[in-house]
């Protein structure tokens, strides 16, 4: 008899026609999830998904099963353990905690892999069945209606009774491993103060031998005391010298009611500056002349000509005029000086 591409064969349930595609394994860790899983079913005899959830007694409907190899999506743990349990250990008789250790690594890589990573919808119910295929009363078999062709969906009375068992839990983490943990960070860190005890107590013992080998610096000597000259405070001193007559010296004849300027140099002989002072006539005589001329500022050490305009007298004799150095107020300075002055004969 010809069977028609989607039938199955008897007994294996094996799809003819068309295989699905296998996932590209350098396509993600979920891709690589799925590829790993067509490898194990091609060791346990590639049997198809229908025998799987139904004759082979995994606690996953065929669509999930299937939906596992496609690669697409990231399947739930429990679909994961049912697809890798009836074919390692029920089929092959690997070691059961082996084997979940091993595709629980496989499926975590999966899961945690990146964003492509998309989890199965694990409350999804697999376990409905098309109406179709039941009985009104619920009786296996009775009015139930033969599966269409190319259907891989296990009959009700193959259908796993607790369908495809997807549920939320995650494995119960081991009961020692926080412990586990915890004992470990404690035997760092009791570690790490172990050594830094040893290394403060080698600090210490080594300390003492290394300041007495280290070579001792020479004293320093004494430096003496530097002895700065002391500079006596000023005291002002206010002096004058007389240098010259620079013009009409004495004795010098003029003729009556002429008009003549008279010029002496004086030195400031002191350390004061001479500011605001005044060359004061002290007597009267014959000759006419103003009763003070100002006298330019002169620093200490410089010398200055003081110049007064006379007019000699109308009549013959002798005029000699007395000067005297004041301030502004008249008050005479220069005490222990004599007062200099102008002496001429008028003929």
């Amino acid at each position: 008899m010809t069977q028609s591409p989607g039938s199955q064969d008897e007994g294996t349930g094996a799809r003819r026609g068309r295989r699905p595609v296998r996932p590209d394994p350098g396509s993600g860790p979920v891709a690589l999830l799925a590829h790993r899983l067509w490898e194990l079913k091609e060791q346990a005899g590639d049997p198809s998904f229908a025998d799987m959830a139904s004759r082979l007694g995994a606690a996953a409907s065929k669509s999930s099963l299937a939906a596992a190899a496609r690669g697409s999506t990231l399947p739930s743990w429990e679909t994961t353990w049912e697809f890798v349990r009836v074919l390692a250990v029920d089929r092959l008789g690997r070691d059961a905690d082996e084997v979940r250790r091993e595709w629980r690594a496989y499926w975590e890589e999966a899961a945690h892999g990146g964003p492509a990573a998309r989890r199965e919808n694990t409350t999804r119910d697999d376990t409905r069945r098309d109406d179709t295929h039941m009985s009104t009363s619920g009786a296996p078999g009775a009015g139930a209606s033969p599966p269409p062709p190319g259907d891989d969906r296990p009959s009700p009375e193959n259908a796993h009774p607790y369908g495809d068992r997807a549920s939320t839990e995650e494995d119960p983490p081991s009961p020692g491993g926080g412990r586990s943990r915890r004992g470990r960070r404690a035997a760092v860190l009791a570690a790490i103060c172990a050594v830094a005890g040893a290394a403060a107590v080698l600090i210490g013992w080594i300390l003492p031998y290394v300041a007495d080998d280290a070579p001792s610096e020479p004293a320093a000597r004494p430096t003496p005391p530097i002895s700065l000259p002391i500079t006596p405070p000023i005291t002002p001193h206010d002096d004058s010298v007389f240098e010259q007559d620079v013009t009409y010296p004495d004795g010098t004849v003029v003729q009556p009611g002429t008009s003549f300027d008279k010029t002496w140099r004086i030195r400031n002989a002191g350390n004061v500056h001479w500011q605001d002072r005044y060359l004061t006539r002290m007597n009267d005589t014959p000759c006419k002349a103003p009763k003070r001329v100002a006298i330019v500022p002169v620093l200490p050490g410089e010398s200055v000509d003081i110049t007064v305009r006379v007019r000699a007298a109308d009549s013959p004799g002798r005029c000699k005029i007395f000067w005297k150095m004041t301030d502004e107020h008249g008050t005479p300075l220069l005490a222990a000086k004599k007062p200099i002055f102008l002496d001429v004969s008028v003929a």
